[in-house]
């Protein structure tokens, strides 16, 4: 197998060496077979740089990114909004008129402590999000999402006071990436998956980007698969951003 060990962008200020590639149990299907070799960027990653990996249907995990490049399997999708495109449904628009009834909102650089560690375990825990069972700590939660190679957010969403959701989001020069959101289960009403995708679209307008990317579409597996809902959206199919607008 051929396994490269440096890959350059097209403007040539930024490499991406593979610090670590090997086939493993997939995180997505049962009995599948995943490669998804790790890079480390070197180079100052701009959010222009940032803009050509999302294109390229590169993910991001800590300071870390990667992309699917399985031996059979094709069935993980890079997926993407076109906010101006994005077309609100009566399900999105009582999502975002409960939510902005009884929530607010925050963009702040993301933040570690022991209260958005619980969440994100209880999280995890209450949906069968992780392959293990054990918690993380605020060290593993640091590398995974708050230690990052590129511009990032955290978007919080607040009840009452209280810290309910959390959405850690990476920011192009033309795009925001969705890179994980973890909320208390107990205020599921909310739909706070959903609620902080809308506001995520929201804050792409706002602030003139176009696109907003939502990470891999699986159509098996029940924890993504929902990204269908958001249409009309696009998704990486060999090297194309193919339109989807399923009825």
């Amino acid at each position: 197998m051929n396994r490269p060990s440096e890959f350059r962008m097209p403007n040539d200020e930024c490499r991406l060496v593979v610090v670590q590639d090997q086939l493993q149990p997939c995180p997505y299907l049962d009995e599948a077979v995943a490669r998804m070799p790790l890079r480390l960027p070197i180079g100052n990653v701009t959010p222009e740089i940032t803009d050509q990996m999302l294109v390229m249907g590169f993910r991001r995990s800590g300071d870390f990114v990667y992309r699917t490049q399985c031996p059979a399997c094709h069935e993980c999708r890079p997926t993407r909004i076109d906010v101006t495109t994005f077309r609100l449904s009566k399900s999105f628009k009582r999502v975002l008129r409960r939510g902005d009834q009884d929530l607010y909102c925050q963009w702040n650089p993301p933040s570690v402590d022991s209260l958005r560690v619980e969440i994100f375990n209880q999280h995890r825990q209450v949906r069968n999000l992780g392959l293990s069972d054990e918690p993380v700590d605020e060290d593993a939660y640091r590398s995974f999402l708050a230690d990052s190679c590129c511009q990032t957010r955290e978007l919080s969403i607040w009840k009452d006071g209280e810290l309910i959701a959390i959405s850690i989001v990476d920011l192009g020069r033309e795009s925001t990436s969705a890179v994980y959101t973890h909320f208390r289960p107990e205020h599921s009403r909310y739909s706070l998956g959903t609620y902080a995708v809308l506001k995520q679209i929201e804050w792409a307008r706002a602030t003139n980007r176009r696109y907003v990317y939502l990470g891999m579409y699986v159509a098996e597996n029940d924890h993504l698969n929902y990204k269908s809902r958001f249409k009309p959206q696009q998704r990486l199919i060999e090297g194309n951003w193919i339109d989807f607008d399923e009825s």
